[in-house]
């Protein structure tokens, strides 16, 4: 599958693009401002591009009103098409959000349902009580998602609801030949409902990608071989930010093991869940490390471990934003990519992961681990490669059996001799390939 061996990169177009937040009805070709951003997503080493909501929508993308046609906010149908064929020609593939828990309140079906009524068509589309009202007074109850009544829950058992969508997935990868989608709230659909799913995207496009937004528990019971291919891993999220900000590796570490570990009860193993710093619905990361020098090296865990690396835009030269200023601070519009030393460190980290046998389907082994420091090995019967972070400001000197006498660094491309043990300087991180 495509996506284990590649780099992400996450963009939020309306907020990426400028929109307004309330759609005013007004098309302008937003969206070609990704075109002049290629180049950058090529240099920072990001093969596949993950849009949040293009379709159209209320405000914010999540609120679709019609899934055949992109935000008016955004450009046309044409517009967005160009862009995937540009993306395409350079190599990058594309994942769009596929927000089938709900829709938003002008889809046209739900209007049809609040004018019409008990003879509206569909009705059974939704989760409707005629008998109540809802806070916009339709005169009817209907469903929101998680109490959100600007969000309509779709009635996902509906034969109807279903081929609706999935003649929509049709035309997505007809117009626009994406890759994969990323399923919004995926903790909440119908679990039949993404087995068919998978097994028509199966059927349409040879390795379709489906990865699923999973919050807690077992991301095992969607993400299987009749299911999702892949989720989010907001459990690792959670260790590799707090791991630095206590300086306690063994966080992340007890979550790698859980997930990954050389146990027969560990979870994941042979998976790869999406990894990830931050994203659209989360504080940026440079905003939440307490020592700015961690922001480097909290990349080179995301990349080492396994899983499938995504960044998201404008991250990777530290822009920052605060969850507490809410969403649209986090969905920033920049006037075009920077360049610097992180996002620099950071394109050479994708060049080695998307390199290495071991990095994209390696096994999990913790071999050296403290308060501060940590080494582990990811490993096939072809390639040997370790890990290796030093999170304090002062030097370690890591004693382990290296297994061999020398190593190249995938990041520095420096040879690495451990005959005396191993120094890591000061706030410094290493993928050491093994030498045979």
């Amino acid at each position: 599958m495509w996506a284990y061996e590649s780099v992400f990169y996450q963009i939020y177009p309306l907020g990426f693009c400028g929109a307004p937040f309330e759609n005013d009805g007004k098309e302008e070709p937003r969206i070609r401002k990704v075109l002049d951003w290629i180049p950058h997503i090529k240099e920072l080493g990001a093969n596949a591009v993950y849009f949040s909501p293009v379709f159209e929508s209320d405000t914010h993308g999540y609120n679709t009103r019609d899934y055949k046609k992109i935000d008016c906010r955004l450009g046309s149908n044409d517009d967005f098409k160009e862009v995937c064929v540009k993306l395409h020609e350079n190599g990058i593939r594309v994942v769009l959000d596929g927000v089938f828990n709900h829709v938003g309140r002008g889809f046209a079906q739900f209007q049809d349902v609040v004018r019409n009524r008990e003879h509206s068509p569909y009705l059974n589309w939704f989760h409707i009580n005629l008998g109540g009202n809802s806070n916009y007074n339709d005169g009817l109850w209907y469903e929101g998602w998680e109490g959100n009544y600007d969000l309509v829950k779709l009635n996902l058992k509906n034969e109807e609801v279903i081929q609706h969508i999935f003649d929509s997935i049709r035309f997505w990868i007809d117009e626009f030949a994406i890759d994969g989608l990323r399923l919004d709230v995926a903790y909440c659909l119908d679990h039949d409902f993404v087995r068919r799913l998978r097994a028509f995207t199966d059927g349409l496009k040879e390795d379709f990608f489906l990865v699923g937004e999973m919050l807690h528990g077992d991301y095992n019971q969607m993400m299987n071989d009749g299911m999702l291919h892949s989720a989010t891993n907001y459990e690792c999220y959670k260790g590799l930010y707090s791991s630095f900000n206590s300086m306690n590796m063994f966080e992340i570490n007890h979550s790698l093991l859980r997930q990954f570990g050389p146990e027969n009860w560990t979870l994941y193993k042979g998976r790869h869940l999406l990894s990830f710093v931050d994203n659209h619905d989360v504080s940026r990361i440079a905003s939440i490390l307490t020592n700015e020098k961690h922001l480097p090296l909290i990349y080179a865990l995301c990349f080492g471990m396994p899983g499938i690396p995504c960044v998201y835009y404008g991250s990777e030269w530290g822009a920052k934003a605060d969850k507490r200023e809410g969403d649209p601070a986090l969905r920033a519009c920049f006037e075009g990519p920077v360049f610097n030393e992180l996002t620099e460190f950071i394109s050479r980290l994708a060049e080695a992961k998307k390199d290495s046998e071991a990095l994209n389907y390696g096994a999990f082994r913790s071999v050296v681990l403290t308060n501060k420091q940590c080494i582990f090995e990811r490993k096939t019967d072809h390639e040997r490669v370790l890990v290796a972070i030093n999170a304090d400001g002062e030097s370690y000197v890591a004693h382990f059996d290296a297994g061999c006498g020398t190593a190249v660094d995938l990041i520095s491309k420096e040879t690495h001799d451990f005959g005396g043990g191993s120094e890591l300087p000061p706030y410094s991180a290493y993928f050491w390939k093994m030498e045979k």
